[in-house]
């Protein structure tokens, strides 16, 4: 039988309704939001606020205020605990840990059959149908596709409420035709364990027939690195010689391109971005050769936004709609969803790149920034410097992150990076660290505007360490895992201190 044929004919369906929601949606948010009202007016939460009778958006940011996660976890609570109809009809038994990594603890964020089938599982297949409309002639369903999810396993609790990854559930209730062309195994997909994980992975994938590759780029090049290790290969595609897609989100991929550029050097390699996190699917790269995403506007999520300098007050006046949003503009990501989270607060900022189809870029994190002299930077900006830098010196990163440091003699400070590069041996550090501090002044007028002079802010200061440290550190945190990442930024030194304090204690046992 034809699989690819039958596939592609299917997948391609779905373009009418992708072009719909390019073309028309401001439309397609207002059914949504219509529909979502509709199906909650019954539940706790739609009876507390009155959704029966919410008739505009107007009435809808009166009635339900904002929240986050502490505002709604007592709710949540009640679902996990078993009772239904709470935030959205039926009883809810998914709860994904959210892999946040501001929060010191993960979040339990409902998932409903809603949310699952029609949002995430219809964000891949559109993510699909573009890649085939872009990309005359794929066969992607001949071959195999190796998804790298997170390290939880579903645990089961006594009310049949079930708790893990997102990746887990997606993996678990994926359709058979979908199934029989994913890898690993299920047993290896959803094991806990994620240094056993990696390696089990690795190994029971050598022989496979790759043409697919989706995860997190930081998880992902170690994959790589294990199977090229275990092989003895040089390239990826001397493994995997079909292997022409990798899919991937969860974090900008851009400090990481030099390694996989390396490590998958032929020309038919294709990059496609997605933004599918624990609270919904969000967006999509809908383009060849641009990084920016296609907002989903049409798969059960309601979208508000908050100019994040405006984001200290949050009040509802301060919250926009999709129509009113500028390009270039800093937002914080407001949502209403299938999965029963209310006008929530998810904690990422984005920034418009155009209205017509709107497409966006992640920016960073509301609570991941460095203002401690007044230069609002954000991890937007670190990554361009070093990625920049690390670029034109040719050495690989494989993980940093920035935090402020403080003067006690000068009555100032400046930033502090801690950085893990593949191949420090051929790094020239005065150059690197300079041009790092010059691609920030570059980027960040803010930053500029308080290097001048070494008066407000002083020189950046550098600690260089083995990438183990930062696997250590998220080890230390139970975060060891494909969906969990490093903070690029903070405004406090707890996490610096952290890793440099391991980083000791590894030269020390050395």
């Amino acid at each position: 039988m034809p699989f690819n044929a039958v596939f592609a004919h299917i997948i391609k369906k779905r373009l009418p309704r992708i072009s719909k929601y390019a073309s028309s949606p401001i439309v397609c948010q207002q059914e949504i939001l219509k529909d979502l009202l509709d199906k909650a007016r019954n539940t706790e939460f739609g009876s507390a606020h009155q959704f029966s009778t919410i008739t505009t958006i107007e009435s809808f940011k009166s009635q339900v205020p904002l929240s986050d996660y502490d505002a709604l976890y007592p709710l949540i609570k009640k679902q996990i605990d078993g009772q239904p109809n709470v935030l959205w009809p039926g009883k809810t038994i998914w709860f994904a840990k959210s892999s946040g990594t501001s929060a010191k603890t993960s979040k339990l964020l409902p998932i409903t059959s809603d949310s699952l089938y029609e949002n995430h599982y219809a964000g891949g297949k559109d993510l699909l149908a573009l890649y085939y409309k872009n990309h005359s002639n794929r066969k992607l369903y001949n071959a195999k596709h190796l998804i790298i999810g997170g390290s939880t396993k579903i645990n089961t609790q006594k009310n049949n409420t079930k708790i893990g990854d997102l990746s887990a559930f997606i993996v678990e209730n994926l359709p058979w035709w979908t199934e029989i062309r994913r890898t690993p195994k299920r047993e290896i997909a959803l094991m806990d364990d994620w240094e056993e994980k990696l390696h089990k992975m690795a190994n029971a994938t050598i022989n496979e027939n790759i043409c697919i590759v989706a995860g997190m780029p930081s998880w992902t090049l170690v994959l790589l690195e294990k199977v090229l290790e275990i092989t003895g290969k040089k390239h990826i595609h001397e493994v995997w010689p079909n292997l022409e897609l990798y899919i991937h989100g969860g974090m900008n991929i851009e400090p990481y391109m030099e390694r996989f550029n390396k490590i998958l050097p032929l020309p038919k390699m294709n990059y496609v971005q997605s933004y599918n996190s624990s609270e919904g699917y969000f967006g999509l790269q809908d383009r060849k050769n641009e990084d920016d995403m296609l907002l989903l506007t049409d798969a059960q999520v309601f979208f508000e936004f908050i100019p994040m300098d405006q984001f200290k007050e949050l009040k509802s006046e301060n919250v926009i709609g999709l129509e009113a949003i500028e390009i270039g503009v800093d937002y914080a990501i407001v949502i209403s969803t299938s999965a029963g989270l209310w006008r929530y607060i998810i904690g990422d900022t984005i920034q418009f790149t155009s209205i017509k189809p709107y497409r966006f870029q992640v920016t960073g994190r509301t609570t991941h920034f460095i203002n401690a002299f007044g230069e609002k930077t954000i991890i937007t900006h670190v990554e361009k410097a070093l990625t920049k830098a690390a670029r034109n010196q040719e050495v690989y990163i494989a993980d940093f992150t920035v935090a402020p440091y403080y003067s006690s003699e000068k009555g100032s400070g400046g930033h502090e990076w801690v950085i893990a590069l593949e191949n420090r041996e051929q790094l020239n550090t005065e150059l690197f660290e300079s041009a790092i501090d010059d691609n920030m002044k570059a980027i960040n007028d803010d930053y500029q505007g308080k290097r001048k002079g070494n008066i407000n802010m002083l020189k950046p200061k550098f600690n260089y360490v083995e990438k183990g440290v930062f696997d250590l550190w998220l080890k230390s945190k139970n975060k060891l895992g494909g969906q969990h990442k490093i903070p690029r930024v903070q405004n406090d030194r707890l996490m610096i201190e952290e890793l440099l304090d391991l980083n000791g204690k590894t030269q020390g046992n050395s």
